[in-house]
């Protein structure tokens, strides 16, 4: 096992001075910082997990706040996690996942407990009772999703409100004039989750302003739900020619149940869901989506973190535009 003497031995300077390029806690020249760490790259030296938080007086982990709650689709979520973790390992981070829906005063133990050097808070509601104490906590943090008030916050997520101003934009330019939003779990929306709300409120202002009759339409993520709500879709819309659905769990149901009502899709009736790439590519028949970027965000909200610990200064607001691609779900409206 390659020890740190072998390192200082190799590279030809003192143990303490290894010591000092891996911790940064001293000013070492660029020529022997280089000398070091080749001779680290060398001999495939790789620090005590221990040792170099107690150099460094950080515990090298993160915290994944992320709640399971009821109506949250768990394989999308756990993209975002995958995400996270794999970029903090490329920082010498680990992750501890904190799934128990906990609140400020879960946040607070895992603070005071010294166990992490930051958050990444996942699941965040307008009016989330966890933003008192984040912004109060003396460890930096992240949050994957947009709250009403973003003061003293830093902040990544999709434009959700983009979002569905472009699912609304794209079937208006194809002639659609009566479309529905199939949207999250009810309970989602009670909560007054920010990802929920927020495609409401772009979907609701892009109808307006291209005169599109719209509703919203939240469904329970089961099938059987799905097929209710497209029967009483119909039967309150008959002129319905396009649906955006935004809760994947539903989408396989929601064609089928359109199909089964004698609506052809795209023929009859245009369909544009808000989901991941490979969800809407791999369905049965290929989806019009605007892809959720789940690798993005959660890459972006770790190298965020990663330069909030530097001492860096980073933008309080970070909006991915969304990125909406045809597929075979949407044609023009039909004449008539």
């Amino acid at each position: 096992m390659v020890k740190i003497s072998d390192v200082a031995r190799h590279a030809g300077v003192s143990p303490s001075t290894v010591s000092y390029v891996l911790s940064g806690k001293r000013s070492i020249s660029e020529e022997t910082r280089r000398r070091v760490q080749d001779s680290i790259s060398e001999l495939g030296y790789r620090p005590h997990a221990g040792a170099r938080a107690l150099a460094s007086s950080r515990s090298n982990v993160l915290a994944l706040v992320v709640p399971l709650r009821t109506g949250i689709h768990v394989p999308v979520v756990m993209q975002f996690a995958v995400s996270v973790v794999t970029t903090a390992r490329r920082h010498d981070h680990d992750v501890l996942l904190l799934t128990q829906e906990e609140g400020d005063e879960g946040l607070r133990r895992v603070a005071d407990s010294a166990l992490v050097d930051a958050l990444i808070v996942m699941d965040v509601q307008l009016r989330d009772e966890r933003l008192p104490m984040l912004r109060t906590l003396d460890r930096p943090s992240v949050l994957i999703g947009f709250p009403a008030e973003t003061e003293g916050l830093t902040c990544i997520d999709l434009d959700f409100r983009a979002a569905g101003e472009a699912c609304l934009g794209h079937l208006a330019g194809l002639g659609h004039r009566v479309v529905g939003l199939i949207g999250s779990p009810p309970e989602v929306y009670e909560r007054g989750t920010g990802f929920a709300e927020r495609t409401t409120e772009g979907f609701l202002a892009a109808a307006g302003e291209h005169g599109v009759d719209a509703s919203v339409h939240p469904c329970e993520a089961t099938a059987d739900a799905a097929r209710a709500l497209v029967e009483r879709l119909l039967d309150e819309h008959p002129d319905l020619t396009g649906v955006v659905v935004h809760n994947e769990p539903v989408l396989d149901a929601v064609v089928k149940a359109f199909q089964a009502a004698g609506r052809r899709v795209p023929e009859d009736l245009s369909v544009v869901a808000i989901c991941p790439d490979e969800l809407a590519e791999h369905a049965e028949l290929p989806l019009t989506s605007v892809a959720i970027p789940a690798e993005e965000v959660g890459r972006g909200a770790v190298e965020l973190l990663m330069d909030k610990l530097d001492g860096k200064d980073v933008p309080a607001a970070t909006l991915l535009p969304p990125r909406l691609t045809a597929r075979a779900s949407t044609a023009p409206a039909a004449a008539g």
